[in-house]
């Protein structure tokens, strides 16, 4: 019987809860609910009561009511209401976990929720979901359903997209916990090969490809990240938090938008985690050649005289000057020395992406010589340079990155 938590704000969403928490149990859900609320008074009895959320904060229910800041409560619960998650599955008490509410519930409840590992089913019923979910989503595994009507009674709308949502937190659960059972009774079965993760980009999936073929041949588990800001984001979070032995850092494309002010940035940590962690990591310049706008009237006026192309009707890139890619390439140089573990570039002299190569609308020798240009004036001499003379989408260089990768993790699991 698999157990899913309920994480919720009872003064003013209670009654929702309740009949969520009533259609779960319906389905052979055990139930635990959170009260995650602060101003008014609980209108359903919880398991788990404000007053322990705030103190799991490290503060006091009555202090964040009497300041009267909405936004610094919301924090609050929301750091405590992970540190009560985050118990209640290390006791082995939590196989999914759901929330419904507005943009404050939703926020408490994506704190929480990022601090469970990949996995657990998360599931989110907002009137915020059929908009812009990243800052609720992040590079977590959260499920955010838009919730049609606002969460204010039990209505026929909204009692059918509640039960909608007991359906999936109940279903996800139950196989989440049965596929545990399964692993700990058949210890044997489990997959033990070691994880890898690559980055890949539309314009470096020839060389992704071929790596990732050659590392699965190695004996490896390849986990692939797009390169779309949430995806680099995604692959540091894995690293971070130890499930992965090596990085194929193929792609490095999201160090442009960042930079420049594209859409499609992971933040100024990108290419961060792996050095940190001192994982071995093999790394290239796939795709600095372009920053990422989303349709071709959306890219900002002060670009317009820019090399812009069309890769589709959502997507326009703009290839990144020779004094952007100088700094590109001088940011790279300061990261990769900056690793504790063992770090490898790989650099494709003859184009970073597959319309960057000769004849194609990104190739510029200047831009790719200012890009070299900075990594030379950072790189630390612990940083192993190999310069090959191919584009990056050549199988010889792809080849040549998941060998050397292998031999990076080959020496590491040996020590």
């Amino acid at each position: 019987m698999p157990t899913v938590i309920l994480l919720g704000t009872l003064d003013t969403k209670g009654h929702e809860y309740a009949f969520l928490r009533d259609r779960l149990r319906e389905l052979g859900a055990q139930t635990i609910l959170i009260d995650a609320g602060v101003l008014g008074t609980a209108q359903v009895a919880a398991d788990v009561t404000r007053e322990e959320v705030a103190r799991a904060a490290g503060g006091e229910l009555e202090a964040l009511a009497a300041a009267g800041d909405r936004g610094a409560a919301v924090a609050a619960m929301g750091r405590g209401a992970a540190e009560v998650v985050k118990r209640f599955h290390a006791e082995g008490r939590l196989d999914g976990i759901v929330s419904v509410g507005g943009s404050g519930n939703a926020s408490i409840a994506a704190r929480a929720m990022a601090a469970l590992p990949v996995g657990v089913p998360k599931l989110i019923v907002s009137t915020i979901a059929s908009g812009d979910t990243r800052p609720y989503v992040g590079a977590s595994d959260v499920t955010m359903t838009y919730s049609v009507v606002d969460i204010s009674g039990i209505n026929r709308i909204s009692e059918r997209i509640l039960t909608n949502a007991a359906g999936m937190i109940a279903g996800a659960a139950g196989a989440a916990g049965a596929a545990g059972a399964a692993g700990a009774q058949a210890p044997a079965a489990r997959d033990e090969r070691l994880l890898v993760a690559a980055s890949m980009f539309g314009v470096t999936t020839a060389c992704v490809t071929r790596a990732r073929e050659r590392l699965e041949e190695l004996g490896y588990e390849v986990l692939v990240f797009h390169a779309t800001g949430t995806g680099g984001e995604s692959m540091e979070a894995l690293v971070r938090d130890g499930y992965i032995a090596g990085v194929l850092d193929a792609t490095t494309t999201e160090l442009a938008d960042e930079l420049v002010g594209g859409v499609l940035s992971a933040g100024p940590h990108r290419l961060e985690a792996a050095g940190a962690a001192g994982v071995p990591q093999v790394v290239s310049l796939g795709a600095l050649d372009m920053v990422n706008f989303g349709p071709r009237e959306t890219v900002p006026p002060q670009f317009a005289d820019r090399n812009l192309y069309v890769h589709n009707p959502t997507v326009t890139l703009m290839r990144t000057t020779p004094e952007e890619c100088r700094e590109l390439g001088r940011g790279i140089g300061r990261k990769l020395s900056a690793a504790a573990g063992p770090t490898v570039l790989f650099v494709p002299l003859r184009g970073v992406s597959a319309i960057a190569v000769e004849g194609q609308p990104f190739h510029d020798a200047n831009a790719d010589a200012a890009l070299l240009e900075g990594l030379r004036e950072t790189l630390a001499p612990s940083v192993e340079v190999h310069e090959l003379e191919t584009d990056v989408n050549d199988p010889v260089f792809a080849d040549a990155m998941a060998e050397r990768l292998h031999e990076l993790v080959c020496a590491r699991v040996r020590k």
